[in-house]
Order: C-alpha cells, then sequence, then structure tokens
C-alpha cells in the first residue's frame, strides 16, 4: 500500500485520504500544522483545501500520513539522501585548478618513498575529508525568499479511487511510457480491478494482459507480437523487445492460453505470420518453453514458430516494401501501405521524394490521416513542419534517449506540397479533439513540447517533454548529480560545456578545470560506496558564454541504470541567498539518470536577447567511451547533438490550444490547462498539467 500511495504523490502531487473525518477530532489540527511546516523545509505545502480535510482526522492518523507524504516528496525532490560537498565551503574557496593539484602533489610526494604516482588514487583525493555534519556546520541557513519554489499537494479520494485513476490514465495512454511508468503500470495493474476501453500502446498492452492470464481472462492481442510482449511481460522481461529476456517455465493453462491466443490471431489473418521474422531469435527461444507441437489443435500457433525456424516461409510486410521501393514502384508500395495508415504516414516524407507524383501520395495520405492514431498524426505533423528549412543536422534517438546527429542531406519537399501536407494533417487533427469547452489556459504552459512519446523522460519533479522551453529566474544557477554504487567503485563527474552563439570557443568546468570568471565546481568524488554528490555554479548574469550545456560523464564504474541510484538536478537562487549546498526549496528540476549512454545530457541553458536565459529539455544520452569518459572529449559530439534538439521546432502545447480555440466550443464545463493548477478554478475543472498532458493526444 505504501508503493501505491508513494505513486500516487508523486505522479499526481495528490495525498489519498482513506480515513473518514473525526467528528471529534482530538489535535488533527495541530498534527496537520506540524506537517505543512515540516513539508515547506523541502519546498512543499498542504493546499487549504488538504489542510481542512486533515484538520478533521484524528491527530494520530495525520502523524502517520505525515510521514509517508514527507518521504515521498523528499524522495521526489531529492532530499532522501545526504549530499556533502568534497570542497566544505562550496561554492565560497574553490582553489584555482593547478594550486590545487600541486597541493595534492605536494602532499603526496611528502610522503612517497619514490613510488610513482597516480594522480587520481591520492590519499587526499576523489574521497570526503569531512563529514556531512562538518558541511552543515560550515554553512549558514538558507534565507527564505519569494522565490523559493513551493510545490502544493491536494487532497485525493480514497487511495483505491486514487490508483485506479493513475491506472486508467496510463494504461491508456496514447504515448508509449517510460521505464518508470511501466513498472508503475505494472503494480497498479495488480492492484486495480479493470482496464480503459482502449489501450493503444502495445507495451502497456502486455503489462495488463499479463493480469489477465493469470486471472484466467480473454487476452487483447490482434498480432502474433502481442503475445511475445506478454510473455516476456510474465518473465519479468523487456516488454518493448529491445533486450533479450529470459522466459521462465510456464504453467499448463498458460501455455495453452498463450498457444491459442497465436493460433486464433493466425486464423483471422495468416499474413500477421509475416510479423514473426522481425524477432526470429525470440520466438525460438519462446518455442522451447511452449511446445506448440504437443498442441496439434492450434495449427496457427505452430505455424508462428515453424516461420520462426525457418521451415516455413513468410515474407515480412517491410520486406515487400522495401522490395517494391528498390524497384521503383512507389504506386505499388503505396497501395501496400493503404492497408497500415500509420506506416504511411511514417513513410510520406520518403514517397513524397521518390514518387513521380505527389497527387497520388498525398491523396493516399489523406485516406490514410482519417484512420491513423493520433500521436501519428502529431509526429508527423512536427516532422513536416521541421522540413520547411535545411536543419543543421537530423537528430536521432532511440527508446533510451541515446542520439545521435547527422547532416540533412534530404531533397527538400516543394513548398505547396509541404502546404497541403499539413493542412490535411491540421484538419483531420482539429476534427479528432474534443470539446473542452470554456479553455484557461496558463501562458507558462504554452512552450511545453506534446508528449509524444515518454520513453526517453524518467519521472519526477518538474519534468517535462524533450524540447520544452521554460524560463530560468534567479542569479545562480546550480547543478547538481547524486549517484549510490551498487556493487563496485563508481565515478561519475559532473561538468559543464559552455558555447558561443555559433556552437563554438568552447569553455568548460570540470574536475579538470575548477573555476573560470563564472562557474564554480564542488570537488571530484571518485568513489560512492555510501553515496556520492557533486555541484557546479553559474552565477548567470556574469556569464560570458550564452550556451551551457550541464552533463555527467562515467569516467568508471556501473552504468546509470545499474547503480543502486542515479539522478540529476538543477536549483535556482537569488544572489543574496547562501545555505547548504542542496537545498531542497531551491531545487527547480530533479529525476533519476538511467539511459543506455556513458554520458548524460539532461538540459542546455540559453541566454535570449534580452539577457533573460531559458531551460530547453533535452533528455539525451552520448554513447561515450567504456570508460575515462570527460567533458573535453565530446565536444563536438555534445554540441552537434544540443543544437539539433535547440533549432529543432517542437510540436508544443501552443499549436494544440491554437486549434482547441479556433475550433471553438458548445460545452458548459471549463478545462484549465497549465503548469501548476490554481486554487480558485470553477468546481467541476477538468485540469490538464505536466503530469497529464499525454491524455490530450487526440486517439
Amino acid at each position: 500500500m505504501d508503493t501505491l500511495e508513494s505513486l500516487v504523490i508523486a505522479r499526481r502531487l495528490r495525498v489519498p485520504i482513506d480515513a473518514p473525518a473525526d467528528p471529534t477530532p482530538d489535535w488533527g489540527e495541530v498534527a496537520a500544522r506540524q506537517l505543512d511546516a515540516a513539508l515547506l523545509s523541502a519546498g512543499f505545502a498542504c493546499s487549504p483545501a488538504l489542510l481542512e480535510r486533515l484538520t478533521l482526522l484524528p491527530g494520530a492518523t495525520v502523524l502517520d500520513l505525515g510521514v509517508r507524504v514527507l518521504a515521498a516528496v523528499r524522495e521526489l525532490v531529492g532530499d532522501h539522501v545526504e549530499h556533502n560537498a568534497y570542497f566544505i565551503d562550496f561554492p565560497k574557496n574553490v582553489p584555482d585548478t593547478v594550486d590545487f593539484w600541486l597541493g595534492q602533489l605536494s602532499t603526496a610526494v611528502a610522503g612517497a618513498e619514490g613510488a610513482p604516482l597516480n594522480l587520481l588514487n591520492l590519499a587526499g583525493y576523489g574521497r570526503y575529508q569531512h563529514s556531512y555534519a562538518d558541511l552543515l556546520a560550515a554553512h549558514a541557513e538558507l534565507i527564505p525568499l519569494a522565490g523559493d519554489r513551493v510545490t502544493v499537494l491536494e487532497p485525493g479520494g480514497g487511495l483505491e479511487a486514487e490508483a485506479r485513476a493513475l491506472y486508467f490514465s496510463l494504461a491508456g495512454s496514447e504515448v508509449p511510457l517510460a521505464a518508470e511508468d511501466l513498472a508503475a503500470l505494472r503494480v497498479l495493474a495488480a492492484y486495480c480491478d479493470g482496464e480503459p476501453e482502449r489501450i493503444p500502446v502495445r507495451e502497456n498492452r502486455a503489462i495488463v494482459n499479463e493480469v489477465r492470464l493469470a486471472a484466467g481472462r480473454p487476452l487483447l492481442v490482434d498480432t502474433v507480437t502481442d503475445v511475445l510482449r506478454l510473455a516476456c511481460a510474465c518473465s519479468g522481461g523487456d516488454v518493448t523487445l529491445a533486450t533479450p529476456t529470459r522466459f521462465r517455465s510456464f504453467r499448463r493453462a498458460e501455455r495453452r492460453a498463450l498457444l491459442r491466443a497465436l493460433d486464433d490471431t493466425v486464423a483471422s489473418s495468416p499474413a500477421k505470420l509475416g510479423d514473426v521474422p522481425r524477432h526470429r531469435e525470440p520466438w525460438k527461444r519462446l518455442g522451447e518453453r511452449l511446445h506448440p507441437h504437443e498442441h496439434p489443435r492450434f495449427p496457427g500457433a505452430i505455424q508462428v514458430f515453424e516461420v520462426a525456424r525457418g521451415t516455413r516461409a513468410a515474407a515480412g510486410f517491410d520486406s515487400r516494401v522495401e522490395a517494391s521501393l528498390a524497384q521503383g514502384r512507389v504506386d505499388d508500395v503505396v497501395k501496400l501501405l493503404r492497408h497500415t495508415p500509420g506506416a504511411l504516414l511514417r513513410r510520406l516524407d520518403h514517397l513524397l521524394r521518390v514518387g513521380s507524383s505527389s497527387t497520388t501520395v498525398l491523396s493516399a495520405a489523406e485516406e490514410a490521416a482519417a484512420t491513423a492514431s493520433g500521436r501519428v498524426l502529431l509526429s508527423l505533423r512536427e516532422h513536416l513542419q521541421n522540413r520547411r528549412a535545411t536543419a543543421a543536422g537530423r537528430l536521432f534517438t532511440n527508446r533510451y534517449g541515446r542520439g545521435w546527429a547527422a547532416p540533412d542531406l534530404r531533397a527538400p519537399l516543394a513548398d505547396e506540397v509541404l502546404a497541403r501536407a499539413l493542412t490535411i494533417l491540421d484538419e483531420e487533427i482539429t476534427r479528432r479533439l474534443p470539446d473542452l469547452g470554456e479553455l484557461i489556459v496558463d501562458p507558462n504552459v504554452l512552450d511545453v513540447a506534446l508528449p509524444l512519446s515518454g520513453k526517453a523522460v524518467a519521472p519526477g519533479l518538474g519534468m517535462l517533454p524533450r524540447g520544452s522551453l521554460s524560463p530560468v529566474h534567479g542569479e545562480l544557477l546550480r547543478f547538481f548529480v547524486h549517484w549510490h554504487q551498487a556493487h563496485q567503485r563508481t565515478d561519475y563527474d559532473l561538468s559543464a560545456l559552455m558555447l558561443d552563439s555559433s556552437y563554438g570557443d568552447a569553455e568548460h568546468v570540470s574536475w579538470t578545470n575548477l573555476t573560470n570568471d563564472f562557474a564554480r565546481y564542488s570537488g571530484d568524488l571518485t568513489e560512492a560506496a555510501r553515496g556520492a554528490s557533486e555541484f557546479i555554479d553559474i552565477r548567470l548574469p556574469a556569464a560570458t558564454r550564452p550556451i551551457i550545456i550541464p552533463q555527467v560523464n562515467i569516467y568508471a564504474g556501473e552504468p546509470f541504470d545499474e547503480a543502486a541510484e542515479a539522478f540529476f538536478g538543477y536549483m535556482t537562487r537569488d544572489g543574496e541567498q547562501e545555505g547548504r549546498p542542496f537545498e531542497p526549496r531551491t531545487v527547480r528540476m530533479k529525476s533519476d539518470l538511467r539511459g543506455s549512454g556513458r554520458v548524460a545530457l539532461p538540459l542546455v541553458f540559453l541566454r535570449d536577447d534580452d539577457g533573460g536565459w531559458r531551460v530547453k529539455w533535452l533528455h539525451l544520452y552520448l554513447r561515450g567511451h567504456p570508460a575515462f569518459n570527460q567533458v573535453e572529449g565530446n565536444l563536438v559530439g555534445a554540441s552537434l547533438l544540443v543544437r539539433s534538439v535547440v533549432e529543432r521546432d517542437y510540436l508544443r502545447v501552443r499549436y494544440l490550444t491554437g486549434l482547441l480555440q479556433a475550433k471553438g466550443s458548445s460545452a458548459g464545463h471549463t478545462t484549465y490547462i497549465g503548469l501548476t493548477a490554481p486554487g480558485d478554478l470553477p468546481e467541476g475543472t477538468r485540469v490538464y498539467t505536466p503530469a497529464t498532458l499525454h491524455e490530450l493526444i487526440p486517439a
């Protein structure tokens, strides 16, 4: 139950309350005020409605609930660990880089007897030289200011109702979920009854099917790959099929259910056998567990495994499309793709470039747009609006956030062709948008990118989709990274790359360059048996570079997703605020690091022409080297990748709200779209915040 409660609090900022009101509460009001004060130390507060609800509960109940709420929000902001710093006075008294290393060498040479020196193994280097209590004693208390972050918690219904609402939101999402959200979905699916009427994302369907299989209920399957994903889910493997799964032994009833699902799918459409070769090896391994030839009454299932072993021919759909393209038969390709509207639209740019008649291709695209998913329409819309001009580089990312960029060598599309394609998409997207009634939009949410995929975005505090833009307030910008190694010595290095407006003239702050005119590094830690934290301070008014890119390099040890814990975030403070290196009330963003690359690029900070600063969300990882990654070694790759994101025109909330307002409304209800929900909204208002923006993506 505590896990469910923490999920609801972290994902929805709502506190589930099951206990009924007490007509004669003893000291609930006192306990509620104590909880509110404790929350404020972490940058959170109870809404008036939550305080009122808590005061009607017994004091002991409020205290028990408060302990769990405080633990959940402290972890959300990163305040559940001790953030010590290598230099105890950071950001004051950070030494010059050369002076620091000379001091280290001098100490080492004084105690050495002719042995060779390894700078990174010096006794005084890379390990804390003071306790966390010593660090606290060396820093004054934070001066609270009006600009400090205060995240408001609202009262929720009972835990069952809140968990069900979160479950239906995740399961029915129109966009793929992050790995953390898939894990949350598995927990919720095991707890909640039923499921949404529509589960469009295949990975989500696999997790729901796992529960249905265990309960002996009919499976939600319409492709053979759905069954493979389900088998992976049951084995605790990867339902995205990106990494191999070691299949467990299945019970007889489970084997029958999986084979029956395969048989029914093939019987309804034998052409679906063409999906098998794409995942031939997993099918072979699964066949060893299901023993299909022991069940001759499921001939379709037997055919699946015969295709996997190569004893039965089944041309994949993609191979037929590629063969026609290779022979220049674009009209045949269009005819093939008419039966798969999503695939046709994903290939639209290519078809327009290689086809002899754009009219034929656009007519097919208009027909396909009527039945393709809303996410495909929006993704294509974003793609085509970026074809109006040649980009500095094409951005490619995989499901884990690993990114790379390449020169854009594609032939341009004619203006009239682009205009027609965009019109087709705009009209179809507008037709699908629901009537949201009176629309209230927070201007601060307009530059948030639409969440067309959540796979690369780890949930956390203040998280926004890749391509989103947010203003940065405050004079001091402070990055932080914390990690805790699991099994081997692990060294992560926080660095900051600074570039000029043409993405050149690089400068950096890292363990090899502790300071410059406007930045300070807290000191390098080379192991994290008990956890380690590093910080970088940026004095924004003094910054001489308009582009600042924080990054986390794996120098040695465990990857991000194998460490016991690894997260990154940033704080902002006003010039007169001092306090500890880590102050939860000033944290603006925090999320886990878990991409497959060895260099993390979470954000980029950009100075506007008027001198103000904005942050653009990257959620990217560079492949890097197996070890010894440094900011100096990825200057070119990082700058090109970041430039590709910065100059890309992402589809934002502004686009969707513009269509909604142009469409008009006749409904009598109200809808609010914003970063946070104000307390004075009309009763019954439907609220969309970054945590629920995916619900705005039309089906």
